[in-house]
């Protein structure tokens, strides 16, 4: 009997093989020009994704990492500040921040979206909080409007990371320009995923934009003459080239992981795995890309489940197992576990099942089929 199809938890090839001729002569064409740093590819890949999000400058740059260290130091967040961040989020939010020489003040999450809970933030400003930096999880924005009202009382910046949610929107404004500057990635598995790493900053303050396009390349303007104490956070022209052979492509790729979720979401109530999964809950402010589709599982038993779907070869992640909180090189912020009990739930208990644009529903099909084999399975051992 032959054995099922794998399922990944990402396809990256799928998006290569539909646009391959257009990528190969995109890459041909920077390799034959030499201007292979930053230059014209550059420029204008800057431009129309800061017209798609609707912001006036884009500064690309090396990773998501560099375009929150960017916009990190275009603000001079450094020593003696505090930021205030999610501690459910990826490792890179933190980590630039700390870089700085700034203090991360952390936060619980929002127990149905996973996001920053914006009621808790304003008791942890103090006269030293310089930033917020809200992360839009998993597609979906946090909910920006108390944080936008806070900022403004306040006299605080917002940076948004938006490393998962580009195309995403919040009250008919996309992702990227819902705070002073906004930070995403082209990691290959994002919704706009290039290849290999890059990453892009936006900001509607030509100051700021100005000065993170030169902090990438050592703080230098004109050349050797260096303004600040900058480093190297270049984008490559060959990834912005290729990027800008699919960002026509980006809101289709986006109603691709649209379509999915809602197949998901009907599959999961056909099987009535309802009180095992726990959907994605998608709030009416805005639109949510599905960046990742990531449900709760119940009974303590995530980690099994995990590991029976990788046994049939179906993909699936963790995002994330272990808050910022607790994370070992944070322990001198003097955080203690149950400090964050949401962020601490939560970790126990997500899973990120496969999803991609071209994801099919034979494949989405197999998956829930899967878990409902581990439910029952798991069912007829209790009894």
């Amino acid at each position: 009997m032959a054995q099922p199809s794998a399922v990944p938890l990402v396809d990256v090839q799928a998006q290569y093989k539909a646009l391959e001729a257009q990528l190969n002569d995109a890459a041909v064409r920077v390799l034959a020009s030499g201007q292979v740093i930053l230059g014209p590819e550059v420029a204008a890949f800057e431009r129309e994704l800061a017209d798609y999000c609707g912001v006036g400058h884009g500064v690309a740059c090396g990773s998501g990492t560099e375009a929150l260290s960017l916009a990190l130091h275009a603000l001079d967040i450094g020593p003696g500040d505090e930021v205030i961040v999610p501690t459910f989020t990826f490792f890179a939010t933190v980590g630039c921040v700390c870089r700085t020489g700034a203090t991360p003040v952390m936060v619980d999450s929002d127990p149905e979206t996973y996001n920053l809970d914006p009621r808790q933030v304003e008791s942890r400003v103090t006269p030293r909080t310089r930033a917020i930096i809200p992360v839009h999880l998993f597609g979906q924005c946090a909910d920006m409007d108390p944080l936008w009202r806070l900022a403004e009382q306040r006299g605080l910046h917002l940076i948004e990371d938006a490393a998962q949610s580009l195309g995403s929107e919040y009250q008919g404004k996309r992702s990227g320009n819902l705070g002073g500057i906004g930070c995403t990635s082209f990691y290959p598995s994002k919704n706009l995923g290039g290849f290999g790493d890059s990453g892009m900053a936006f900001t509607n303050d030509e100051a700021w934009a100005r000065k993170m396009a030169c902090l990438r390349g050592h703080g230098m303007e004109p050349r050797y003459h260096h303004q600040y104490i900058g480093w190297n956070a270049r984008i490559d022209a060959l990834q912005a080239a290729l990027l800008r052979v699919k960002l026509p492509h980006l809101d289709r790729y986006l109603a691709g992981r649209q379509q999915a979720a809602t197949r998901y979401d009907g599959l999961i109530d056909a099987a009535d795995l309802g009180g095992f999964l726990s959907k994605p809950v998608v709030r009416s402010y805005g639109r949510h890309t599905f960046n990742q589709y990531v449900v709760r599982v119940a009974d303590g038993r995530r980690d099994e489940l995990v590991q029976y779907l990788k046994g049939q070869q179906i993909g699936c992640e963790v995002y994330y197992p272990i808050p910022l909180h607790l994370q070992a090189c944070l322990r001198h912020l003097g955080y203690r576990k149950g400090d964050f009990p949401v962020a601490e739930e939560a970790a126990g208990c997500v899973l990120a099942l496969p999803i991609f644009p071209e994801i099919t529903e034979a494949q989405q099909a197999r998956v829930i089929d899967a878990i409902e084999m581990f439910r029952s399975q798991a069912g007829r051992h209790a009894a």
